[in-house]
Parts: C-alpha cells; structure tokens; sequence
C-alpha cells in the first residue's frame, strides 16, 4: 500500500524521543507522526524537511521511495 519505506521510529528513538515530542517539535498530531511511521501516509515537503531538521538526518535516509 504504501510506495516509501519510512526510517522515522528509528532516528526518533536514537533522539529518544516520544511520538508526542517529535509532533509538538514539527507542529503536528501524534496520531501524524504513528501514521507516517506505520508507513500510512505520505509526508508533504514541508514535514519531512521539519522533522529531518529535528531529528538532524538527512531526508533520504527517514524516507525511502520506491
């Protein structure tokens, strides 16, 4: 179902952060951030570069495109 491969949980928990605190960070619901780590919903441009810079990765590296 979904066309990305999504590397969020990962870097958000080398942070060690919660869903709550990395969604406050970007601005968003934490029911956002439990939806693009279940690989449920495509981020716009703008959301992945917020949490890329809260998370200091790389883009290519949270999101990965089929």
């Amino acid at each position: 179902m979904a066309d990305f491969k999504s590397n969020i949980k990962k870097y958000r928990r080398l942070k060690e952060l919660t869903q709550e605190q990395l969604a406050e960070k970007v601005g968003v619901r934490r029911e956002t951030i439990m939806r693009l780590e279940a690989e449920k919903y495509n981020p716009s441009l703008r959301l992945a570069v917020d949490i890329s810079r809260v998370l200091e990765t790389p883009i290519e590296e949270l999101f990965v495109f089929d």
